[in-house]
């Protein structure tokens, strides 16, 4: 990893408007049936940039010797308490081009969007995932915060970072997350015929994610 990082130029800068293909192009790569036959990560990414929950600043990607190889954005979300809301960020879609992955790309990518996040001021960021992914950069399980989903159960893959001290002190709710995330499979067919065709599988990821999906804590 050290060696590849070493020997290439990498730079993480704000997404433009001429990246935009591009990174719908590596998240479609990316995502295709890891989850579920096919993907729908191009065509949230397509539809976040003109959400309103969609936090420009805080889109990033990253270069490989000056092509773009992976992006990462945020949307705002919240936490939902008895007395009322209290605003969080979240970030995803993440990904990294297939031949790149396992080269610390990802890793260099996450931690520069954390890092302006708090410079930023923001209080905390949700994310939902794989625990051993996330935890390396500090986040801890809902349950660690009570925060919960909607439906009031703590699962393995809520993931929040608390940004400064005291950050999440005395707050307990519920996550909610942009409807951004929100697309009918008709919509994304519609968006994927602007794309090369790639056949749709079944295969063992998408099974670990279903499981993973329904752990709880």
């Amino acid at each position: 990893m050290c060696d590849f990082l070493d020997k290439h130029n990498i730079i993480v800068r704000n997404e433009e408007e001429k990246d935009y293909r591009r990174c719908e192009e590596i998240a479609r790569d990316a995502f295709w049936n890891l989850y579920f036959p096919g993907a729908h990560e191009h065509f949230v990414v397509h539809k976040m940039r003109e959400h309103s929950d969609f936090i420009k600043d805080l889109s990033f990607v990253i270069e490989v010797d000056g092509k773009v190889e992976g992006a990462i954005y945020y949307t705002k979300s919240k936490i939902v308490t008895t007395d009322g809301e209290v605003d969080t960020i979240t970030f995803g879609p993440v990904f990294i081009s297939p031949e790149f992955h396992r080269m610390g790309l990802g890793r260099i990518m996450i931690s520069h969007s954390i890092s302006e996040a708090e410079d930023m001021g923001y209080r905390a960021i949700m994310t939902l995932g794989y625990p051993y992914h996330y935890e390396p950069y500090g986040f801890k399980s809902g349950k660690n915060y009570s925060i919960s989903m909607e439906d009031g159960k703590f699962y393995k893959g809520l993931l929040v970072l608390s940004l400064f001290d005291g950050a999440l002190e005395g707050i307990e709710g519920y996550a909610v997350f942009s409807e951004v995330f929100d697309v009918t499979d008709e919509e994304v067919e519609e968006f994927d015929k602007n794309f090369p065709y790639k056949e749709k599988l079944v295969q063992e990821s998408q099974a670990e994610y279903e499981k993973a999906c329904a752990m709880l804590d």
